[in-house]
């Protein structure tokens, strides 16, 4: 999708730092880090909203996803004490960015409830 940011940067149209790549998946360092590490996972593919994952070819690039942000952690230096992933669905559930995108936060301990 030409106007969405996300696919921009996935293209490498827009500059971000990239910390991992696969053919579905791309992983770069969110610039506004609500922790030590706040790195964005997104799929190659648009895919909007969650709302929108509910095909096989979305299930894949969304797997992906959470792959390559496990093995980013893992290089991170977040095992063994641990990490949180987050995908905020829609404007209710905190989302900004209307692609969808996983936030693997770390380097701190996470308080719970979250919002």
């Amino acid at each position: 999708m030409a106007d969405c940011i996300f696919c921009r940067i996935a293209a490498g149209d827009i500059p971000a730092t990239i910390v991992g790549r696969t053919e579905d998946a791309v992983a770069f360092r969110d610039l506004n880090p609500q922790a030590p590490v706040h790195i964005l996972v997104i799929p190659t593919r648009h895919i909007t909203t969650m709302f929108d994952a509910d095909t096989d070819l979305a299930e894949v690039a969304v797997g992906q996803c959470i792959r390559l942000a496990v093995q980013v952690a893992k290089r991170e230096g977040l095992e063994p004490g641990g990490y949180r992933l987050v995908i905020n669905t829609a404007k209710d559930g905190g989302q900004s960015v209307f692609h969808v995108h996983v936030h693997l936060l770390g380097g701190r301990a996470m308080a719970w409830p979250p919002g």
